[in-house]
């Protein structure tokens, strides 16, 4: 088992959410974190909050659609700590919309900071972790990466995105030093749907079932450091709905569309 105390962990999307649930549970195991984000008054925030708990935080402004700007933030836990042991890709956005009225450039933007937001930290950070000779990738997808959900097509497509590359990543590094896991939480207590674009919102989507929080997400994130794994499912019973869309797709395609919003 991996002991965090001390490790550098660069952590995207942290100035809410999962992403700030997870800089909170990698300081308080003693690890030095870097938060990065768009937003910087909450990034500071966040750094603050670790310092005052006795930790050791930077917060670094990144939007990660930017190769220049996600290189830049690679380079500068480089400078600041002179080592990085743990990538965690959790920046993401999303659109709550029919394929028809989801814009164009929802797709384009929504994959942007989804899945090149994840493929361009982690092409950053392999080289060193290659050096090293250690490291570990943890991607945060989405259980809607492993079967679409009606109305957040665009999501769904850049969950899959993440899911493929991370197994691809993990056949390439299979028997070496590095690491890559995915992780595929539920729905999670967030600010995405409040923030997420579309006419429809939370109640258009008629969530329900068990909603996990941001502290339960990441925990598992945590935990998936110490010990690396392939992939983690954070919702046990998600691995019947995935292994029953593999074996009978026509009827999760049913069941998807029995709990759908009527088309208004």
């Amino acid at each position: 088992m991996r002991e965090l105390r001390g490790q550098v962990v660069v952590i995207t999307g942290a100035s809410a959410g999962i992403g700030q649930a997870a800089a909170l549970a990698f300081a308080r195991e003693g690890a030095r974190v870097v938060v990065a984000a768009r937003r910087e008054a909450r990034l500071q925030a966040v750094a603050r909050a670790i310092r005052e708990s006795g930790g050791e935080a930077l917060a670094l402004r990144t939007d990660v659609a930017s190769r220049q700007e996600v290189e830049a933030l690679i380079s500068r836990t480089m400078e600041a700590f002179g080592r990085l042991d743990i990538l965690v890709c959790n920046a993401g956005r999303g659109f709550i919309g029919w394929v028809e009225e989801t814009p164009v450039e929802e797709y384009e933007q929504i994959m942007a900071v989804n899945f090149l937001g994840t493929v361009y930290p982690v092409r950053a950070a392999l080289p060193i972790f290659q050096r090293q000779g250690a490291g570990h990738v943890i991607i945060i997808s989405s259980v809607a990466g492993k079967r679409g959900t009606p109305l957040l097509s665009a999501y769904c497509a850049t969950k899959f995105a993440q899911v493929g590359f991370a197994e691809a990543l993990r056949a390439e590094l299979a028997g070496g030093p590095v690491a890559a896991s995915v992780i595929c939480p539920i729905v999670t207590a967030t600010e995405f749907f409040d923030v997420a674009g579309g006419r429809r919102g939370r109640e258009g989507l008629r969530l329900r079932g068990p909603i996990h929080t941001a502290e339960h997400v990441a925990r598992a994130i945590v935990r998936c450091a110490r010990r690396p794994r392939p992939e983690v499912l954070i919702f046990p019973p998600a691995r019947v709905w995935v292994l029953l869309n593999a074996l009978l797709p026509r009827l999760t395609d049913w069941i998807a569309a029995r709990v759908r919003p009527a088309r208004t």
